[in-house]
């Protein structure tokens, strides 16, 4: 899965230096504003709350925003949207199975925007439970390897229920379920390792490994997706080898 995980973070790296940045300062906001409802609106009480405001400072979303956010998530201001999360199943090219994550205020729209993004990209929509099966949730941090090998970071969450810890692009990430994911986030600060991101994530325990052609049409399908304001993660369960990356990663 390490190709996979390089290629998210290359995307990612990508995505908050282009024109996607609006979109990633909406989604960041709508998180915001869900995890204050969900959770109060008090940062120091709520840790997913707490999460979600130092992801978005670090994407650069102004602090204006990001107090209003706050706010209407926890009833401290008026006009907060009732978002409910919903998650569609499909196959995109080559039978790449994918999870698409949505956080909408409109049922009607999110389904019609998905379905007409994945019959546009070569993709089909399955029934709920047809592709979910093959994922499971897992809780993801990643922090920069400079000056560190596997083996530190290894030590450093091995008792704090880590799971695996993978190399990627200029960064180590480990790997564990959501429960723990607290647990992994304190290890590493008690270690003096600094936390560079962290997040829930879907994994597959079944991969589909893809030569680079195969792959972009499949990336084709996952921009137009997340084209969709109501779209906030697309999963799936395409492997590419770090030689495919690479060869996908110089065409941005």
């Amino acid at each position: 899965m390490s190709g996979h995980s390089k290629w998210a973070t290359t995307k990612h790296k990508k995505a908050a230096n282009d024109a996607k940045r609006g979109k990633e300062f909406a989604k960041l906001i709508k998180n915001i504003e869900v995890a204050a409802r969900t959770g109060g609106g008090d940062p120091s009480a709520n840790p997913t709350l707490d999460d979600m405001i130092k992801k978005a400072k670090k994407a650069s979303v102004p602090n204006d925003n990001i107090e209003r956010a706050r706010k209407r998530g926890s009833g401290e201001e008026a006009g907060g949207a009732d978002w409910q999360t919903i998650m569609y199943e499909g196959y995109g090219p080559n039978g790449v199975a994918m999870l698409i994550e949505c956080l909408t205020d409109n049922r009607n729209r999110a389904a019609t925007e998905v379905r007409t993004a994945m019959t546009k990209n070569g993709g089909n929509m399955a029934d709920s439970g047809a592709v979910s099966y093959m994922f499971n949730r897992k809780g993801v941090a990643q922090v920069k390897s400079e000056g560190l090998t596997e083996d530190d970071v290894l030590m450093a969450v091995l008792e704090a229920g880590a799971e695996e810890v993978n190399e990627l692009d200029g960064l180590f990430e480990v790997v564990s379920a959501p429960e723990d994911l607290s647990a992994v986030k304190s290890a590493l600060g008690e270690a003096g390792i600094e936390v560079e991101d962290s997040d829930q994530d879907f994994r597959s325990d079944v991969s589909a490994p893809l030569e680079a052609n195969d792959a972009r049409k499949v990336l084709k399908l996952i921009d137009a997706l997340e084209e969709s304001d109501d779209v906030q993660n697309v999963y799936t369960n395409m492997d590419l080898s770090d030689e495919v990356a690479a060869e996908l990663a110089e065409e941005d």
